[in-house]
C-alpha cells in the first residue's frame, strides 16, 4: 500500500484519533437504507469505520496517490467503492451512479478548511439533496453555520434557510497529523423538504440578505445601503416598511426578518418604478 505525505496545497490534515472517528460516524447515523458519501477520506481512518456502517459507501478523493491507496485497502469490501476526482466538479447524481449508490444518501467528511463551505453549499444547492450532512471544518466556520441570531452571518443564514444545522463538537489539533494551525469542529445540517422561508425567488432572496450583510459592522440601515447601492434614507424606508430595527447590526435578524426586509425591498422597486 502506498504511503502518502500530507500535501499543503490540498489542505490535508488527517483524522487519526480513533475516539474522534467514532464519534463523528455516531453522529451520521447511518440506517441500513443510506448510501453514505464521504467527501475527502484521505488515509482511511473514518472510511474505514462507515464501511462497517454503510451498506453501501462511496469514497470521493481529489488526491490520485491517496486513492489508489485506498481502492487497494478496500478491494475486498463490496460495500465501498473509490472515485478519484474534485467533488466540486461533479454531480451528487453522478456520484451515486459511479458508487452504485442510491436514495436516500448522507455527506460525511473532514472537508479541506479552504473548500469547506463550498463543499456543503453545492450538496445543498443539488437537485438531489442528501438527507443530512455530517462534516468536519475549520471551527470559526461551523460555528457561523450553526449561529444563533444576534452571532449570525450571511453563510449562517445561506445555510439554515436549507437546513436545521447544529455544531456536534469541537476536535482539537493533536487528533489530527500533521496537527492544523486552527481548530476544527463538526456540525450537523439536516436538510430540510422546503426552504424555511417562503420567498418567490430563493437567489434574490440572498442577494438582500448579501447586500444587508456589505458592512456588518454597520447599523443595519447604513449597511443595507452600501449593498443595496442606495441612500441612507431609502434604505431606513426599506427596513421601516418591513418592520425591521434600523439602528441594530445585521447580525441580529432572524431568516424571517429577511423574509420581510427582501419583500419590502422588492415594494420600494415598484414604486421607484
Amino acid at each position: 500500500m502506498l504511503r502518502a505525505r500530507a500535501k499543503k496545497s490540498l489542505g490535508q490534515h488527517w483524522l487519526a484519533d480513533r475516539r474522534v472517528v467514532k464519534r463523528i460516524a455516531d453522529a451520521a447515523d447511518i440506517a441500513p437504507e443510506d448510501t453514505v458519501i464521504e467527501v475527502g477520506p484521505g488515509r482511511g481512518a473514518l472510511t474505514d469505520e462507515l464501511a462497517k456502517r454503510a451498506s453501501r459507501l462511496i469514497a470521493v478523493e481529489v488526491d490520485p496517490t491517496l486513492a489508489v491507496s485506498l481502492t487497494e485497502k478496500h478491494h475486498g469490501d463490496a460495500n465501498v467503492t473509490v472515485i478519484e476526482g474534485d467533488v466540486l466538479e461533479m454531480t451528487a447524481e453522478d456520484i451515486l451512479n459511479r458508487g452504485d449508490g442510491g436514495l436516500p444518501y448522507v455527506v460525511v467528511g473532514n472537508l479541506p478548511y479552504f473548500i469547506g463551505s463550498a463543499i456543503v453549499r453545492k450538496f445543498l444547492q443539488a437537485p438531489i439533496k442528501p438527507e443530512r450532512l455530517i462534516v468536519m471544518l475549520q471551527s470559526e466556520v461551523a460555528e457561523r453555520i450553526a449561529a444563533a441570531p444576534g452571532k449570525m452571518s450571511y453563510l449562517s443564514v445561506e445555510m439554515q434557510v436549507m437546513a436545521e444545522t447544529k455544531l456536534l463538537f469541537r476536535i482539537p489539533a493533536k487528533a489530527f497529523k500533521p496537527p492544523p494551525k486552527v481548530q476544527s469542529a463538526v456540525v450537523r445540517l439536516d436538510v430540510r423538504d422546503s426552504p424555511d422561508v417562503e420567498v418567490d425567488d430563493m437567489a434574490a432572496y440572498l442577494r438582500v440578505v448579501a447586500a444587508g450583510f456589505a458592512a456588518p459592522r454597520k447599523r443595519l440601515r447604513n449597511s443595507l445601503a452600501v449593498g443595496l447601492r442606495i441612500k441612507g434614507p431609502d434604505a431606513a424606508a426599506i427596513l421601516t416598511d418591513a418592520g425591521v430595527d434600523g439602528d441594530q447590526r445585521p447580525q441580529m435578524l432572524t431568516l424571517e426578518n429577511w423574509r420581510d426586509v427582501y419583500f419590502a425591498a422588492r415594494r420600494g422597486e415598484r414604486t421607484d418604478e
